[in-house]
């Protein structure tokens, strides 16, 4: 398996993963899910850090989509490289730091960190394109 199918398969798990601070902090919180909770779809309290674990699962997922396409499309078309193997693993490991530094509340460095990920789907799309 080539360097980038790999780290898709690692951003996969990742975004797969990343609904379990959530669902933790909601069963710390407010306990097991009671029949009534099924179908009443209002919020329980939860703690600030909970909210964050559902941001940063939502964001995850959004960011996947894009970044998956286009690693199948490099794949697809054989234009697997170095550089491309290089921007596969910063996307990962940046959508890792993001989700702790999401998870942790850290201010400023969230915003850098996803626009790194973002420069790293940027690089991989100027690969496809060109």
């Amino acid at each position: 398996m080539t360097i980038e199918l790999t780290y898709l398969a690692w951003t996969a798990f990742l975004t797969g993963a990343l609904w379990l601070p959530y669902v933790t902090c909601q069963t710390l919180t407010n306990g097991l899910l009671e029949p009534v909770n099924y179908t009443d779809p209002a919020q329980r309290p939860m703690p600030l850090w909970g909210v964050r674990g559902n941001r940063a699962q939502m964001n995850a997922v959004e960011a996947f989509a894009p970044f998956a396409a286009m690693v199948l499309i490099l794949h697809a078309t054989g234009q697997e490289n170095a550089t491309t193997a290089f921007l596969c693993a910063s996307f990962f490991w940046l959508r890792l730091v993001h989700a702790a530094v999401f998870l942790a509340g850290i201010p400023y460095i969230r915003t850098v960190i996803f626009t790194l990920a973002w420069i790293a789907e940027v690089g991989l799309f100027w690969q496809i394109v060109t």
